[in-house]
């Protein structure tokens, strides 16, 4: 019956859960994720292709709404730019606040425990699209009049890949929320002005 599955779901996906933050994906295994929740094995396997859409299913979700945040953080960005709104009404940090850090076990299966899967490599893939994203914006700020700093692509990859890999290590290392807040708001302090600097926000306009 439909509320049998949906209830077998939900206690695989506990499970499974249970199993990759202990283990990590490449040592979980299926016969102990089924004996975690109570089934066999082929029972599971009724919900999922293999241990890897298992993964998936439970770290997609994840992807989806940060991606999600970033997109809107970009559309707002360049609006603001454009006269619409406010440039710093909202940064990475506030993702971090608002989205990643509530939901710490989420993102740490995807950035701590995904070794094996398509996601293994996530903070890099994250801060490539980041700086091509960036370096699009840089230009916009440019034709707009701010005086805007000159900056190798290469540069602004180093910056990036800092400043991400600050604002996830709590969440790599599984800090207490209290203390990953703590940390978030040193690594805004030291970061933001820099951008700031970066994008001319400073400057006056031409």
């Amino acid at each position: 019956m439909p509320r049998d599955k949906t209830k077998n779901h939900i206690k695989i996906m506990a499970a499974a859960r249970e199993e990759f933050l202990e283990y990590g994906f490449e040592n979980a295994y299926m016969r102990r994720i089924g004996e975690r929740c109570g089934m066999t094995a082929a029972g599971i396997y009724r919900h999922c292709r293999d241990k890897a859409d298992l993964f998936d299913q439970l770290v997609a979700p994840a992807v989806e709404k940060l991606n999600a945040w970033l997109d809107a953080h970009t559309a707002r960005s360049v609006n603001a730019v454009r006269g619409d709104g406010n440039l710093w009404q909202d940064t990475e940090i506030d993702m971090m606040r608002g989205l990643v850090y509530p939901n710490m076990e989420d993102y740490r299966l995807l950035l701590a425990k995904a070794q094996g899967t398509k996601y293994e490599n996530f903070l890099h893939d994250l801060v490539e699209g980041r700086q091509q994203s960036m370096l699009r914006f840089l230009s916009d700020l440019k034709k707009q009049g701010y005086v805007v700093r000159d900056i190798d692509p290469k540069e602004l990859h180093l910056l990036l890949t800092a400043y991400t890999a600050a604002m996830f290590e709590p969440v790599i290392h599984n800090y207490p929320i209290e203390e990953a807040l703590r940390c978030l708001e040193t690594v805004e302090a030291f970061f933001l002005p820099g951008w700031k600097q970066i994008m001319g926000f400073h400057a006056e306009i031409e």
